[in-house]
């Protein structure tokens, strides 16, 4: 109602009942004033990985994967409840009878966040990109590296042939990007993708970054699905998780994951938090550089030349206490690791046979036999008379990092190696461990549900080019039994047949020890219930808020405002008490002129 009509309606009623001449004095001081502006609702969520790109094509940490889903979607998704493909930017999808040919379809209506409509020809541009330029393979080119051509036929049809069958064609992790924008990008390598507004497909479109500090995001109200339940979405970088959990308590910050154990106690019961715990899809594992190399097998970095004997590699993975790990670094909230899969992913998860025991005594005795004898100060020397002194490098966003530094190095030095541990900024690790600069370095991935990005990471393809570039390969494990198996399962569609290749595969890696899995974290995550009521956890029950896979956990957040009464403001609240009065003092008069705007509902 604006001031005009409500002076009149005063004025009316004045003229007809002065018994009420009070009262209207009372709507003419409230119905002039203008309704609050509506706040602004903001999910504030504490990261403390760093983006290592915003540029989709490059990234891998997985802070920055996480932010390139906010912005770009897949051809299909994981659904929230059981983790099976569903719609992404594809509604429907079908193969040939031989599979070698699947056809995408790309409904109409769905919008690029600058109004340009997303058809076939930009998922036909993207995926035509990572199998022409090596650089634009660098994060996900494993998917693209067997397609033997992508065409779209028209606007609505995506068609993928195949040069062998594929069982990731429903799980292709890839960031569909927007070819009318980067048709104009002339170098994927330089190309930072910090131009803001940054044009995208997802719930959310970046509006503003500074590396290391914060990321900020707007609901895109035209997202396909439906906008968000909140206006703005922002991540802050804080140095250490401690940080991150204060900010937490002292209601500066929303969300936060990657908690510690004594962290995560620390919040229970605390009013206005929410803890949740579950089974995660994430592994931490100890990199044995077993002689870095490009593709081509060319030696590069400085690692260790002991590392690349397995003796040696073995005898560290037995002389690892993982239960003594888990319970003194992970405070219980971790399960033993044994391949790249967790158990949250029953199906392909390994159990070795036969299993590294935690036998230090046995270590010690095979280094003896293989003829790294210890010197007068116990430290062991190679056959070739060099020193067992080796760097472990971990991040300094992560306490378990230093903590489990701690644990190896003392467990090594029972075998007479001398241990460094180096703990460093996430992008200082990243250079170290992509050039080969490391003796051991704690990694750790997330893992699909489908295990074949995971297992594509140790494949001899994924080792970097002579420039450092056009890989991601997690360990430079490069082995051709493995090599052969991961060709076979990904060609497998026999659920039973391809899950006993996927355990061979595990069973390859671990014998050959180009790292340890030394556990699978429960994710320890926490948020502020008094601000937002729920989230959306993946899979459904007991699963995670956020690294997901997929953006289910910050699309589907729901504000307390948003439970209870309309999203933003207490605008509606307002509204509602000046509209009540308005009712009941001019209830005489309306009822006896006209009954128009008699509803709530009608006037808001």
């Amino acid at each position: 109602m604006t001031s005009t009509h409500g002076q009149e309606a005063v004025t009316v009623g004045i003229r007809r009942f002065g018994a009420v001449t009070a009262a209207m004095a009372l709507v003419v001081l409230l119905a002039p004033t203008p309704a609050p502006a509506q706040q602004t609702v903001t999910l504030r969520v504490a990261i403390t990985q760093q983006v290592d790109s915003l540029n989709p094509f490059l990234s891998v940490f997985q802070a920055g994967t996480e932010v390139g889903r906010l912005m770009y979607d897949y051809l299909t998704a994981y659904d929230v409840k059981d983790q099976r493909p569903v719609e992404g930017l594809a509604d429907k999808w079908e193969s040939s009878e031989d599979r070698l040919t699947w056809t995408f379809h790309v409904p109409e209506g769905k919008k690029w966040s600058d109004g340009q409509p997303i058809t076939a020809k930009d998922a036909a541009f993207t995926y035509n990109l990572m199998m022409r330029d090596e650089v634009a393979g660098t994060a996900n080119g494993s998917f693209t590296a067997a397609f033997e051509s992508v065409t779209a036929t028209d606007d609505r049809t995506l068609v993928i042939k195949t040069k062998q069958p594929q069982a990731t064609m429903l799980a292709l992790d890839v960031p569909i990007v927007p070819e009318h924008v980067w048709s104009k990008v002339t170098d994927i390598a330089e190309y930072r993708n910090d131009q803001t507004p940054v044009v995208g497909s997802g719930p959310f479109v970046l509006t503003e970054y500074r590396a290391n500090e914060f990321i900020r995001f707007k609901a895109n109200k035209d997202y396909w699905r439906g906008a968000p339940k909140y206006d703005e979405l922002t991540f802050t970088y804080y140095k250490t998780s401690d940080a991150a959990v204060q900010a937490l308590g002292k209601g500066e910050v929303d969300l936060v994951n990657r908690m510690g154990p004594a962290q995560f106690d620390s919040l229970k019961d605390k009013s206005g938090i929410t803890r949740n715990q579950a089974h995660g899809r994430r592994f931490n594992e100890l990199v044995i550089n077993p002689g870095a190399a490009t593709r081509t097998g060319e030696p590069i970095g400085d690692g260790h030349p002991a590392l690349k004997d397995v003796v040696v590699r073995r005898a560290i993975a037995k002389s690892l206490d993982l239960d003594a790990i888990i319970k003194r670094v992970n405070g219980g909230y971790a399960q033993r690791g044994t391949g790249p899969i967790p158990p949250v992913f029953a199906d392909y998860h390994l159990k070795p046979e036969p299993a590294h025991p935690y036998d230090p005594a046995a270590a010690n005795a095979d280094l003896d036999k293989a003829g790294y004898a210890r010197g007068a100060d116990g430290i062991r020397v190679s056959p070739e008379g060099r020193r067992m002194e080796l760097r472990l490098l971990g991040h300094s966003s992560r306490a378990y990092d230093e903590q489990a530094g701690e644990f190896v190095k003392r467990s090594l030095a029972d075998l007479g190696i001398v241990v460094d541990v180096q703990i460093v900024s996430d992008n200082q690790l990243n250079e170290s461990s992509t050039a080969g600069t490391f003796d051991l370095v704690f990694s750790g991935w997330g893992t699909n549900p489908d295990p074949d990005f995971i297992l594509s990471l140790h494949t001899c393809d994924q080792r970097p080019n002579a420039d450092g570039k056009g890989g991601t390969t997690d360990t430079f494990f490069c082995d051709a039994e493995y090599d052969a198996l991961y060709a076979q399962q990904r060609a497998e569609f026999d659920p039973a047949k391809r899950r006993e290749l996927v355990q061979k595969m595990q069973q390859r890696f671990y014998d050959q020890v180009p790292a340890v899995v030394l556990g699978y974290d429960n994710a320890l995550e926490a948020y502020r219930s008094d601000k937002f009521a729920s989230f959306p956890v993946q899979p459904d029950p007991g699963g995670v808020i956020m690294a997901q896979n997929g953006v289910w956990g910050y699309y589907g957040a729901l504000p307390v405002a948003s439970a209870g009464q309309p999203s933003g403001s207490n605008t509606g609240l307002i509204a509602g008490v000046v509209g009540g009065a308005l009712v009941v003092l001019l209830g005489g008069v309306w009822l006896m002129n006209r009954r128009r705007g008699a509803r709530a509902e009608d006037r808001e």
